[in-house]
C-alpha cells in the first residue's frame, strides 16, 4: 500500500532529513521524492510504501501532522487512492 506525504511551509534547513527521520521511525520506505521552493516557500510530496507500518495509518498521519506543527509548517499523510481522488479532474 502507498501514502503521499505532503509537506508545505518557510523554507529552513533540515526540513527532508526530519521528514525522512519520522518515515523511518516507523517504517515508512520512501520511494519517491518531489520538491521544489518557490521564493521562501517549500514545498514537497512524497510518495511511500506502508505496507511495514509499525503503528496504524491514522497514528502515523497524527504524528506527521505533529512534526509539521514543530517545523511551523503543513504536513499531510494520506492514502494513496485518497490522494488521487481529490485531484482528479
Amino acid at each position: 500500500m502507498r501514502a503521499v506525504i505532503t509537506v508545505v511551509g518557510k523554507d529552513n534547513v533540515g526540513i527532508l532529513a526530519r521528514v525522512s527521520s519520522e518515515c523511518a521511525k516507523y517504517q515508512v520506505n520512501i520511494s519517491e521524492v518531489s520538491q521544489t521552493i518557490l521564493h521562501d516557500l517549500f514545498c514537497m510530496i512524497m510518495v511511500c510504501e506502508v505496507d511495514r507500518l509499525t503503528i496504524e495509518f491514522g497514528e502515523f498521519a497524527d504524528r506527521m501532522k505533529q512534526v509539521g506543527e514543530e517545523l511551523g509548517m503543513s504536513i499531510q499523510a494520506m492514502h494513496e487512492d485518497l490522494f488521487n481522488s481529490m485531484h482528479r479532474i
